[in-house]
């Protein structure tokens, strides 16, 4: 059995929401997501993958979260959590080129300043974890990305898109526009592929999986959102767009075959996550909170199994 695994974008809060996801799946499936055949990760999804691809344990990612880790790799990265608002920009457009050629949300991103944010953090992760290496010793992880100036997107580490080392591909994974700048990858500028989807699940629609596990914090099937006006605000400009494009990626992975098993954020999950994903002060709480929530959640997807 084929089985992939898809790790969307959330910034802090969602990677603490995922990790207490992935530690429901291994213990209620009996399965360690690190064999998944496809491994495929957006923004702080595509940090997961970098970690889980680069043989990180779901154990050992459960005590960085909760600060027990002795690894001094995973204890330098969660020291180097980035802060809740961006730096300030730079007085530059990012990308009018995209604007002409895009729609929607991601025509705007083009009009968002070029970022200041400092990604040594995902340097430094990417690099402790693959000394010498170019890329994780997992054979098929992807790491999406979208072109900054024609709104294609990239999942470095197949074939087909253009070379990059794993250090790269994650900048450019994590590059959020007006936060962090674009990531030079030979001839082109990469951001950060939740611009484009926040779980790119499409992408896997050729690889003929029998089951697809996606976590998915930045959408709601539901038609929820966070309480407040930093809610309504990201409802508004990310969620909700979020929400219909993932059910369309999933309708299509579906029809060729593929068993698809979700985890979004209810209406419950988002009062704990709250407006603001890069809000750090909250992650102790969510990864309290979620670890006990999605354990039951994912029991249901052993019933339907």
């Amino acid at each position: 059995m084929r089985r992939g695994l898809v790790l969307g974008c959330g910034g802090t809060l969602g990677g603490a929401w995922m990790i207490a996801a992935l530690k429901a799946i291994e213990t209620q499936l009996e399965w360690d997501p690190r064999t998944a055949d496809v491994l495929q990760g957006t923004s702080a999804g595509a940090e997961l993958a970098t970690m889980l691809g680069s043989g990180v344990s779901v154990d050992d990612l459960v005590a960085m979260q909760n600060g027990s880790t002795t690894d001094p790799r995973l204890q330098a990265h969660l020291a180097d959590t980035p802060g809740m608002i961006p730096p300030l920009p730079r007085a530059a457009l990012g990308s009018f080129g995209l604007f002409r050629r895009a729609q929607g949300v991601v025509a705007l991103s083009g009009l968002a300043p070029r970022g200041s944010g400092n990604p040594a953090w995902l340097t430094r992760l990417a690099e402790s974890l693959n000394p010498d290496e170019t890329w994780v010793e997992h054979p098929d992880t992807r790491l999406v990305a979208l072109d900054y100036d024609t709104g294609s997107r990239a999942a470095f580490g197949i074939p087909s898109s253009p070379p990059a080392t794993i250090e790269q591909a994650l900048r450019a994974s994590w590059a959020i526009p007006g936060w962090f700048p674009p990531v030079q990858i030979g001839d082109r500028r990469y951001v950060d592929g939740g611009v484009a989807s926040t779980a790119s699940v499409d992408l896997l629609a050729a690889d003929e999986l029998d089951e697809l596990f996606i976590l998915a914090p930045m959408a709601s099937m539901s038609g929820a959102r966070a309480p407040g006006l930093s809610g309504f605000a990201e409802n508004q400009a990310l969620r909700k767009g979020m929400t219909a494009t993932l059910r369309k990626e999933i309708a299509a992975v579906e029809a060729g075959g593929t068993r698809v098993f979700l985890l979004d954020a209810p209406a419950h999950d988002l009062a704990v996550l709250g407006g603001n994903f890069m809000d750090y002060r909250r992650r102790e709480r969510v990864f309290t909170y979620a670890i006990n929530a999605l354990e039951q959640r994912v029991q249901a997807w052993e019933v339907q199994k």
